[in-house]
């Protein structure tokens, strides 16, 4: 029986930030009942060419301060999204997505990780130099990183990532969805606590194991 927990969200997504620690427990459990991880790209803001101008840049503050204050989770405000900050989310993305087509079981650190650089340290994540850094210091070869991040198949597999969540109407993140054997059960689309979600896991792998 094949069985998922899948993770649809971008790693420059304040909510998904905040939903972190919630996600790293629900895939411990998963992974103990032996449920594979996918994450998938969901596609937040990926494209996105124009920089963020002052009532931009106030809103999403205002979100993220919001995200802070329901989840814990820390955030760096000071000198936050730059004046002439371009907010595209496809470089993280791809990350992701190279990522997954190199060493699957480090997807989640280096979102982890990318997470951390962009809201707690106010780092650029939106430049490759930055990513493949992030990348190396989880032990993925820098040149191997670096070729696929930057190769045609992978652009176009996170291309058919962001696909995939706008066929199936995913609008929100994160989104948890629950898989076995082809048919999708969702368990959450939006933030979520853990003493939410867990209870609706564990029913998920209950069921799993007598289906």
């Amino acid at each position: 029986m094949n069985a998922r927990l899948l993770y649809v969200m971008d790693p420059m997504c304040s909510w998904c930030w905040g939903f972190a620690p919630v996600f790293d427990a629900l895939a411990a459990l998963a992974q103990s009942a032996d449920v594979s991880l996918h994450l998938v790209a969901g596609g937040l803001r990926p494209g996105t060419a124009q920089a963020l101008d002052g009532a931009s840049r106030d809103y999403i503050l205002k979100h993220w301060r919001a995200v802070a204050e329901r989840t814990g989770q820390a955030f760096r405000f000071d000198g936050a999204l730059p004046e002439g900050f371009v907010y595209d989310t496809e470089p993280a993305s791809r990350a992701l997505v190279a990522l997954r087509s190199l060493a699957a079981d480090r997807v989640w650190p280096l979102v982890q990780a990318i997470q951390q650089a962009f809201y707690v340290e106010g780092r650029d994540v939106t430049r490759p130099a930055v990513l493949v850094e992030l990348a190396e210091q989880l032990g993925v070869p820098r040149q191997a990183f670096a070729a696929a991040f930057d190769s045609a198949a992978q652009r176009a597999a996170t291309q058919a990532d962001f696909a995939w969540a706008q066929n199936l109407g995913i609008a929100g993140f994160p989104t948890l969805l629950a898989e076995r054997n082809g048919q999708l059960a969702l368990l959450t689309n939006g933030y979520q606590p853990l003493e939410t979600l867990a209870p609706l896991l564990g029913r998920w792998l209950e069921r799993r194991a007598y289906a």
